[in-house]
């Protein structure tokens, strides 16, 4: 079977901010733990306004958590060692299921059922899971200014990322946009997550990693990268061979459905 369907946007932000919420306020207290909570530890500072441009760009829903990733790691599997931080990971199994039940499932299960929503509308999805890092980690300076992460092994997502990156090399030269960095695109996270659950032909996973280099200088430096990401994002249908999922030459989805 072989066929044209329009697919939809949906944009998220796992590591928006870094509150704590009353409950676990004994945990912080110490003056590590708040300056903790102010680093990229705490949160992916810039990552939501980012979030917030593409929701408002591209006239979708935004699912955004702005709960500290010290207390649970929302972009962390179950199994992952990471999944709870120094000042959460001596908590009790008990407590450790509420703040799963409070903050981590519930962010998880939103996500699905927007893209359940969608797919039964016959529509695919194409997710933006916006992120940003450290440009230096462990003493290494990343050389890198924009991340587009994918699986390799999926067609769409490479032909949607090549796309993108070519689009930026073309827009913006100096702009240093790298496929699979700083990160693999099939490391642990919620795309990686939402993959295993979803066919290609159904669901198009994206994480966009941005240098917080650019956040930290002012707003109007973070607002360069965004913008040119927003200008050259591939707007496309999707044709579909009944095996794979490739890019089409179509029209652009319409307005608060991509």
């Amino acid at each position: 079977m072989t066929g044209f369907v329009d697919a939809s946007f949906l944009v998220t932000c796992e590591h928006g901010g870094n509150t704590v919420p009353p409950a676990y306020a004994e945990l912080f207290k110490s003056a590590g733990a708040r300056a903790d909570l102010r680093s990229h530890r705490g949160y992916d500072p810039g990552a939501l306004a980012a979030a917030e441009q593409f929701q408002q760009n591209l006239g979708v829903e935004l699912i955004a958590s702005t709960t500290t990733r010290l207390l649970v790691d929302l972009n962390r599997s179950i199994d992952n060692a990471e999944l709870f931080s120094k000042y959460t990971r001596h908590l009790s199994p008990h407590e450790q299921a509420e703040l799963l039940a409070e903050h981590y499932h519930p962010y998880r299960q939103r996500t699905v059922a927007a893209i359940e929503q969608q797919l039964a509308e016959s529509r695919p999805v194409i997710h933006l899971s916006v992120h940003t890092f450290t440009p230096r980690f462990k003493g290494v300076w990343r050389h890198v200014d924009v991340g587009l992460l994918f699986d390799p092994d999926r067609k769409f997502e490479v032909s949607f990322c090549e796309q993108w990156r070519q689009r930026l090399a073309s827009s913006s030269p100096s702009l240093r946009v790298r496929p699979n960095e700083p990160y693999k695109g099939v490391d642990d996270g919620f795309t990686a997550a939402l993959r295993r659950q979803y066919a290609a032909r159904d669901y198009v996973g994206v994480e966009i990693e941005l240098n917080n280099r650019f956040a930290k200088r002012s707003v109007n430096a973070f607002a360069k990268p965004v913008k040119a990401l927003l200008q050259t994002l591939p707007h496309r249908t999707l044709t579909f061979d009944g095996s794979d999922t490739h890019l089409s030459r179509s029209r652009r989805p319409g307005k608060g459905g991509g």
